[in-house]
């Protein structure tokens, strides 16, 4: 349960975010915050990340509905016990979700976080995509440390004990 409230944070963070950008800003103004590195801009986006599969609504439904039910059965019955791969997934949870509740009402995703690194004008995004994004890197962490342990305890047993 507690991984759902943590989904269901990132998503009233994503939504609340999202509104008062559509009610406070025209599409297209940008808000300084950090001359050159961040900046807050009104944008929107009818496709995936760098903008790809523009339009294609459909696609993004049922993608999205496929990716939400895998979600929580792995929240169900693969991740019992594993702490950083539930949290991977919970946050994976609330940013499909908060994007696809976007493609839902507005049919489009409301985007504003605005980073230029090393001066390359990153991809503008919102908090459900950063939800996801360090969903997926905890979820790649996750599987490496697994990986690492199930070769430790292939090399050395479960008692710690080298195995020749």
């Amino acid at each position: 349960m507690f991984y759902y409230l943590i989904a269901l944070v990132v998503v009233a963070l994503d939504q609340l975010s999202k509104w008062l950008i559509v009610r406070n800003m025209t599409e297209g103004q940008s808000i300084t915050v950090i001359e050159n590195l961040f900046y807050i801009t009104s944008h929107r986006n009818q496709g995936a990340a760098w903008g790809i599969l523009q339009g294609q609504m459909w696609f993004f439904y049922i993608i999205t509905i496929g990716v939400i039910i895998g979600i929580v059965y792995y929240l169900e019955k693969q991740a019992k016990g594993n702490k950083l791969f539930s949290l991977s997934l919970a946050l994976l949870l609330g940013g499909a979700i908060g994007n696809f509740i976007d493609r839902l009402f507005r049919k489009e995703v409301v985007d504003f976080l605005n980073t230029y690194i090393f001066q390359y004008d990153f991809p503008i995004f919102n908090i459900a995509d950063a939800a996801l994004t360090i969903g997926v890197v905890m979820m790649i962490i996750t599987m490496l440390l697994e990986e690492r342990r199930e070769k430790k305890e292939k090399l050395y047993g479960n008692n710690g004990t080298y195995r020749s």
